[in-house]
């Protein structure tokens, strides 16, 4: 029993008894982990009027599909973005917002991407889970609005790791950034 004036071991020095013995593992070289997408912020007149949003909210199909290369375009573009040759620069997380919101933010990331000079980049778009068999409205939609956009050249499903089937890797047009 310890008395009132006694004071017991700090857990730090019982801490450092207990790893007395311990050696340090070596540098195994592995690369941490990447930050997680941003998620945009959404304002009321977020898109401004320079930004031409003319993309329509009307998808053909109820299922979206899982790759797309623009026309003109060799199958090799495809396989070199699902392999990773053009790994995403920046991110755009779609979750929990309306199609409206959505896609006007779509339409500005993707216009503030090709300003930037970025190559790749990943809509994260969700899987929409409670759609009852279907792919989400989300899922669907944002899929059609990148065909729909002049600045998409191809996109493909990420891979397991980076998002799945709920996100998708999208190859933009080359344009030099704009100082």
């Amino acid at each position: 029993m310890i008395s009132v004036n006694e004071k017991p071991e700090r857990d730090s020095d019982l801490f450092q008894s207990a790893l007395k013995d311990v050696t340090p593992l070596k540098d195994s070289g592995r690369i941490a982990n990447t930050p997680k997408p941003r998620k945009a912020t959404v304002h009321p007149t977020s898109c401004p009027a320079s930004i031409p949003d003319n993309l329509s909210d009307r998808a053909t199909v109820d299922t979206a599909p899982t790759e797309f290369l623009r026309d003109g375009l060799g199958r090799m573009t495809l396989r070199k973005l699902r392999r990773g040759t053009w790994p995403p620069q920046d991110s755009l997380d779609l979750h929990g917002l309306n199609t409206d919101a959505a896609r006007r933010l779509v339409v500005e990331f993707l216009h503030h991407s090709t300003r930037r000079g970025l190559r790749c980049v990943s809509v994260i778009h969700g899987k929409g889970w409670r759609s009852e068999g279907r792919d989400g409205i989300l899922k669907v939609l944002a899929r059609d609005w990148l065909m729909q956009h002049a600045q998409v050249l191809a996109f493909c499903e990420a891979p397991a790791g980076e998002g799945g089937t709920g996100a998708v890797w999208v190859l933009l047009k080359h344009n030099p950034p704009k100082i």
